[in-house]
């Protein structure tokens, strides 16, 4: 086995391990990476036209970025707030419609017997409260290295490329490092895309539940938008507020809001996406949709958000590493054109 072999093999391996053994290690570390693609792209684009260093850019970006929050925030966040606080005080009301609809039948009435606030409280429940402390002390906990990590690789990413082009051979680290640049165009032109796609879900939706006479219209189409980058999943979650504020206002509110958000998703996994992915990035749905189901059921909600450009980093980590530089390279060097 030649080093470059050995190099190949130790730098996948220790890759695979740690996807093995500490797979939730790797995802995050993967979204601090995809975060800090994030915010070095927009430094780098303005550093290019201020003539400015890339550093000094992300630097500019994050402060453009906390400043259009603040801005957003204080033009938006009344209105905004007084609709999030009507959505929470309209939805214990929504459940206990709900929960009064359900009782009227008896099968219904038979289910929530068997279902009580006290049989969810004791044993598993008790466990399972717990568990949804302490999983929330670790998103945020989470959040921070993701943070620190997308900061750290966005003011200097060289320091990191160059770091895993010396754990190559020699010989392949010039060929390590153009592969490591095309993943990372891939990443931005995914993150391009996806962030394309959530604004066309959340203004779509907002809109059309505004024009439908739907209350917190606003509010509703923001959660739709942030959560459609969790996908298959995503439009699901961000459906039920929706349909507990309607199904008070009767059986025509309950299917426009359908009819809405079925058609804004119709439109964003059959229009939107498909076009934007195919212009960003070039992936098969039927690819995507294998992988964010391996994902999902591998790795949970976690691996599922994230299927998607694991899926593109992958794909062209194979296509530039080993089909473009390998096997093309190969077959051309051996075609009886280029002996001639």
């Amino acid at each position: 086995m030649t080093r470059s072999h050995t190099s190949l093999l130790v730098l996948f391996g220790a890759a695979g391990l740690l996807l093995l053994l500490a797979p939730d290690v790797f995802l995050i570390v993967f979204a601090g990476v995809l975060l800090a693609v994030f915010l070095h792209s927009g430094g780098a684009w303005i550093g290019a036209r201020l003539g400015i260093r890339p550093a000094f850019g992300v630097g500019l970006f994050l402060a453009l970025i906390v400043l259009a929050l603040l801005g957003f925030g204080a033009a938006v966040a009344p209105a905004a707030i007084a609709e999030v606080e009507e959505l929470a005080r309209r939805l214990p009301e929504a459940l206990t419609d709900l929960h009064d609809r359900i009782e009227s039948y008896s099968i219904g009435a038979m289910v929530l017997e068997r279902v009580t606030p006290d049989s969810l409280a004791g044993g598993a429940g008790g466990a399972a409260a717990m568990s949804a402390v302490s999983s929330t002390f670790g998103v945020l906990g989470n959040f921070v290295v993701v943070l620190f990590i997308g900061l750290y690789g966005a003011i200097d990413p060289g320091l990191y490329r160059r770091g895993l082009e010396r754990l190559l051979e020699p010989a392949l680290r010039s060929r390590g490092g153009r592969v490591l640049r095309a993943v990372g165009a891939a990443l931005r032109n995914w993150l391009i895309a996806q962030l394309a796609a959530m604004a066309v879900v959340g203004g779509l939706t907002g809109l059309g539940l505004w024009l439908a006479g739907i209350p917190l219209a606003f509010a509703l189409g923001l959660v739709a938008g942030l959560l459609a980058f969790i996908p298959n999943i995503g439009p699901v979650l961000a459906i039920a507020p929706a349909l507990l504020l309607a199904l008070p206002q009767g059986r025509t509110a309950v299917l426009v809001v359908l009819a809405v958000y079925l058609g804004v998703q119709a439109l964003e996994s059959y229009v939107v996406t498909p076009l934007l992915q195919q212009e960003k990035v070039s992936l098969a749905p039927a690819l995507v949709i294998a992988a964010q189901l391996l994902a999902g059921v591998w790795f949970g909600l976690l691996g599922l958000a994230l299927a998607t450009p694991l899926t593109a980093a992958l794909m062209t980590l194979v296509r530039v590493a080993y089909v473009e530089n390998t096997l093309e390279d190969g077959a051309g060097g051996t075609s009886p054109g280029a002996a001639s």
